[in-house]
């Protein structure tokens, strides 16, 4: 789940448990170019507060005023589609005649948020299931390949952690590329156990820990959702962190070195608890090769190839 659904999230619950009236729109299709993907949610509350967004815009004032007079009193569930026709998409400015099919909730149930919202920050990937006819949902364990669905007596989705970026190290190319994961919204966390890194790093928007990686990996509990990036230089430290980021289920480890160094890392991997096909999951040289030279050039290539694994989308190197 992003960050902003995220937040749509935890406004929802704010607001019902302190006894507000809630709908939840959830997109479930979309044709032409209308701007947000299927399953972004918009909350709106009973005196037309809002969070997050079903259109960038174009539909959400006639949505409130729609919510607030006619879909707040009912009890289940209703479709809801804007932009059928050419008038309607030029009327709600959606763009290129986009059109927009909504699934609204009167009557989330606070239960099953509270326990959704448990469930992404333990990092478990959950499938959440709404039954139309009675507006009562339920969750159960779910698989990030599970595919969003909606036909007229359920609407399926999954919901995951945020994506998460661990950067082994402090120095000054981890704080770049901090800074670029965060704008892609990536939960950032740094770890370092040197005691002269720890003031450049205390950060509101970063988690930093002060620990040996290996130690903190495995505390952390690396999911499908994390991407490890080793980046102190320092085999004492890359080394160890890799060991256990390797074993583990991230979805993109990498390590910074030129491609020697990358191959004896990887023939010293091989002398400790790790398989040679664990070994091969490393990304080393770190980053794509567009010729970045300087510490922020480094970070956008690196961002770059995190992005592109994670999309299923990276091209050999």
């Amino acid at each position: 789940m992003n960050s902003t659904d995220l937040s749509v999230l935890e406004s929802a619950i704010d607001w019902l448990k302190a006894g507000d009236q809630v709908a939840i729109a959830t997109v479930i299709q979309t044709w032409g170019s209308a701007p947000r993907p299927v399953g972004s949610w918009l909350a709106i509350r009973h005196d037309g507060q809002v969070a997050g967004s079903v259109s960038g815009g174009c539909v959400e004032d006639d949505l409130i005023r729609r919510v607030q007079t006619q879909i707040l009193t009912r009890t289940t569930p209703e479709m809801v589609i804007y932009g059928v026709s050419q008038q309607e998409a030029a009327r709600f400015g959606i763009p290129c005649g986009g059109t927009l099919r909504l699934l609204i909730e009167p009557r989330p149930e606070l239960a099953v948020l509270e326990e959704l919202l448990n469930r992404i920050t333990a990092h478990q990937i959950t499938l959440r299931t709404i039954h139309i006819a009675s507006g009562k949902s339920h969750l159960e364990d779910g698989n990030r390949n599970d595919a969003f669905t909606c036909d007229d007596q359920t609407m399926k989705t999954t919901y995951g952690p945020r994506w998460r970026m661990v950067i082994i190290g402090a120095g000054q190319l981890s704080l770049y590329t901090a800074d670029f994961a965060l704008a892609a919204d990536f939960e950032v966390i740094v770890i370092d156990p040197r005691q002269e890194y720890a003031h450049g790093i205390a950060r509101n928007d970063i988690t930093f820990i002060q620990g040996m990686p290996d130690d903190v990996l495995l505390d952390l509990g690396i999911d499908s959702h994390t991407a490890v990036i080793a980046l102190t230089h320092d085999p004492k430290l890359d080394d160890m962190a890799l060991m256990e980021a390797l074993k583990s289920p991230a979805f993109y480890i990498g390590a910074l070195g030129s491609k020697v160094n990358t191959q004896k890392r990887k023939e010293r991997l091989l002398d400790f608890d790790v398989s040679k096909e664990q070994v091969e999951k490393l990304h080393g040289p770190v980053g794509l090769r567009i010729g970045a030279l300087t510490p922020p050039e480094i970070a956008v290539s690196i961002m770059a190839e995190v992005i592109a694994v994670k999309y299923g989308c990276l091209a050999e190197k």
